[in-house]
């Protein structure tokens, strides 16, 4: 199936329903939710996904898993989807947030063909077993670390929504402790508790995953600038050490790739100003 909105076959008794969508430049599918759980994929372009607790980027050519009844919003920048709407009974396994993942050879093309199929295909022959390997590939994939959290506090949450649409290397703790009213120390702590992560840390990552869509229209050097590295090399390090691959292979005219093993956490390399692993 193709364009065609989910509450018009959701009734359909079919396990796995298969609907590929082409969106404009820039569209955003506003807060919403279903009532199965999502496989999202991204064939062109880059999507942000938001919840209530994180910001998931997916690079081109990557999925990310969408738990059933989660209230979402996704921001498109030029992409075409290949989505598997799937009964929550059948995938117990499924993770509880939203995951990224990886997008292997054989599940693109499973991908492409299921999306051919009629809402009420057979499950007998072909068509049904295509439709039962997807769910064996997808409970393949390991998680990718394309994600920042955000915390439940109303007044963390907005100073950290505020910066993902706007990431700012000249933002530091005692700026972000002065819109809350507390010493950076206290803020520090409370960001700490409600995230994992020191606000310095947050910040480092956040900007990491802003160049994911920017390095579509960009090249290396000019992201770095853009995003207050020091050096197109200090941005390359801290990228590949996140995220397992360079930014070089999400640039406009990279390969994509297949990611490799990242690294826990984030840094920036040498930023102009904040350096996160000197923060508490």
């Amino acid at each position: 199936m193709r364009n065609v909105p989910l509450d018009a076959v959701d009734h359909v008794d079919r396990v796995v329903l298969p609907i590929g969508t082409d969106y404009p430049p820039g569209h955003v599918l506003d807060w919403h939710e279903h009532r199965r759980a999502q496989f999202l994929y991204g064939a062109t372009g880059v999507m942000v996904v938001d919840t209530d607790v994180g910001t998931w980027t997916v690079p081109p050519e990557r999925a990310v898993l969408i738990p059933a009844a989660t209230r979402h919003r996704v921001r498109m920048l030029g992409v075409s989807t290949r989505s598997l709407y799937i009964e929550p009974d059948a995938v117990p396994w499924w993770p509880a947030t939203c995951t990224v993942v990886d997008v292997p050879p054989l599940l693109r093309e499973l991908l492409v063909s299921a999306v051919e199929f009629e809402a009420d295909y057979g499950l007998s022959g072909r068509e049904g077993c295509i439709a039962a390997l997807l769910l064996h590939e997808i409970a393949e994939r390991t998680p990718l670390p394309f994600h920042v959290a955000i915390p439940p506090s109303t007044d963390l949450a907005e100073l950290c929504r505020e910066y993902l649409a706007a990431p700012d290397v000249g933002v530091t703790n005692a700026v972000w402790a002065g819109r809350t009213a507390r010493s950076e120390r206290a803020f520090t702590r409370r960001f700490r508790a409600e995230t994992g992560d020191s606000p310095a840390v947050w910040r480092a990552r956040a900007r990491l995953l802003a160049a994911v869509p920017l390095l579509r229209t960009a090249s290396v050097t000019e992201v770095a600038g853009r995003l207050g590295y020091a050096s197109p090399a200090a941005f390359t390090t801290a990228f590949t050490r996140a995220f397992g691959l360079p930014p070089s292979r999400f640039a406009a005219g990279g390969q994509g790739g297949r990611p490799g093993r990242a690294g826990q956490g984030a840094s920036d390399g040498s930023p102009r100003r904040e350096d996160p692993s000197e923060a508490p």
